[in-house]
């Protein structure tokens, strides 16, 4: 199972989260990797479980113990990609060209599975003395929702969830995303939420007899560009992962140009740096908003809360993962960056996490996504050198 091999498998294998869009069954979903992933573990011999968490969509787990084991390591990457509009070149066609392997995944988060898996395999193999316990953890639902981690981290804290392969927390987790082999030890969080604006709906022949929607929300989104531009002085920005920052994504409204719209709705994604509450973020703003305008709006319920990832407790596992990365690809160092992880909320529930893996952020998501062929295999190397030694 090398890590290549492993990933242009997966890449032929759609797993598109359709983000809450009308888009082709036929390449939305984990459903595929998971069947991928669970005939792997089987090939193996390993403990495993394939768990449901929505229809179509499973973690995948699976486990291996040492005997003289004083820790348990998690590794996790998510098995979901983000849509292909607009891609350039075939998504589920992985192509090497000038030491690259292109295709949607390679980078976000496709590399990473196949890294961490092909370092399961070995340590399955191999069984290295003094090796860590390791949980591998395949999730769903990363770009999106956060249903696979939301799920995954209760089998530890909900009598109901229990599973026999992570029945306690791990004492570690490392989080596969493209950091180019160094590790991020802080992140921002998002908070992600509706507002809406609603009117009344008349024929545009005659406009004062409604009340436009749009137009309250056209002020809305006046006062929330005024809020982005004071937060610098609101929330001290974080040394490793910037500023705190509010930014407006989507805007809906209006049935027809001929009719007074009735309701607008638009999205709003609030970076949360370390030491912010998201609930607190948001509320926040609610409370600017209503303070500085007149006319009606509602806040709906957040769908997601802003959970970010601080460097107060995760230094030794970093420190020890540096070691192990400078013996294999050089020197690097702890980072911060402004997206968000799974590595949030494991460290929510109470497990020091580090981000790690091979690609670069910037070519994430993007219409010719590739990752570094050298990268894949070091981060291979490196999961596997990390559970082999205890700690």
């Amino acid at each position: 199972m090398d890590a290549l091999s492993l990933l242009q498998d997966l890449i032929r294998l759609p797993s598109v989260n359709p983000m809450g869009r009308d888009l082709p069954a036929g390449i939305c979903l984990e459903s595929r990797v998971s069947d991928y992933l669970v005939d792997a573990l089987e090939s193996l011999d390993v403990p495993h479980e394939r768990i449901e968490v929505a229809p179509g969509r499973a973690n995948v787990i699976a486990r291996i113990d040492s005997p003289r084991a004083t820790r348990t390591i998690l590794l996790d990457a998510h098995q979901d990609t983000v849509p292909v509009d607009g891609m350039t070149i075939e998504p589920f066609d992985p192509i090497i060209r000038d030491g690259r392997l292109y295709g949607r995944g390679a980078c976000d988060v496709k590399g990473g599975i196949a890294a961490m898996l092909s370092a399961f395999a070995r340590l399955s193999r191999e069984r290295p003395a003094g090796a860590s316990n390791v949980v591998l953890s395949c999730t769903c639902d990363e770009e999106h929702g956060q249903l696979g981690v939301s799920d995954l981290t209760q089998l530890w804290s909900d009598g109901k969830r229990r599973s026999t392969l992570l029945a306690a927390p791990p004492d570690v987790a490392i989080v596969a995303e493209p950091t180019e082999l160094d590790v991020v030890v802080a992140h921002r969080g998002a908070a992600r939420w509706m507002i809406r604006t609603t009117g009344r709906a008349c024929h545009s022949s005659n406009p004062t007899q409604g009340e436009n929607a749009i137009y309250k929300m056209a002020k809305v989104l006046s006062r929330l560009e005024d809020y982005a531009g004071t937060l610098a002085g609101r929330v001290t920005p974080h040394p490793l992962c910037g500023p705190a920052t509010l930014s407006v994504g989507v805007i809906s409204g209006g049935v027809s140009v001929n009719t007074v719209p009735d309701e607008c709705l638009i999205e709003v994604d609030r970076r949360c740096v370390p030491g912010e509450h998201g609930p607190s973020a948001i509320e926040d703003v609610g409370r600017y908003l209503r303070e500085n305008l007149n006319v009606d709006f509602e806040m709906l319920p957040p769908w997601c809360i802003g959970l970010t990832l601080s460097d107060d407790d995760n230094g030794l596992i970093a420190d020890e993962l540096l070691a192990h990365i400078a013996a294999i690809a050089g020197e690097r160092r702890k980072i911060g960056v402004p997206y968000g992880t799974h590595a949030s909320r494991f460290a929510a529930a109470g497990v020091p996490s580090v981000v790690f893996g091979p690609g670069s952020i910037a070519q994430a998501h993007t219409k010719d996504e590739w990752i570094e062929i050298e990268q894949l295999n070091q981060a291979a190397d490196v999961y596997y050198r990390l559970c082999a030694s205890g700690g």
